[in-house]
């Protein structure tokens, strides 16, 4: 019975790690980031920097987990501070879009 224990250890963990193939990953360019957020996690106001080589015609828009938009500005300025009174404490996504709708840059932050 020992044996069949020591046999099964041996394919269950050995045998797979020899099996797995080395496939290198393949690299996406790097994309600078956008915009910059801070403090994370916010309590009352939550600032958002946009890069100065960014189009000014781009939509910003912050949901709560659930998928409902809690915020919305048109065009977007170089800092944009966000009042967070009126938000709950949970986690939020933001999405930064261009004029076709296109998601130019995204993330989360958390309200606590």
């Amino acid at each position: 019975m020992k044996i069949f224990y020591i046999f099964s250890f041996i394919l269950l963990i050995a045998l797979p790690a020899w099996s797995q193939e080395r496939i290198p990953a393949v690299t996406e360019p790097a994309t600078a980031k956008v915009l910059k957020f801070y403090p994370n996690p916010a309590t009352t106001q939550i600032t958002f920097t946009f890069n100065a080589d960014v189009d000014r015609n781009l939509s910003f828009q912050i949901f709560n987990f659930i998928g409902k938009k809690v915020y919305e500005v048109q065009s977007v300025t170089p800092i944009t501070n966000v009042n967070l009174n009126d938000f709950y404490r949970g986690i939020y996504i933001f999405q930064l879009r261009d004029k076709t709708g296109k998601i130019v840059d995204s993330g989360k932050f958390q309200k606590s």
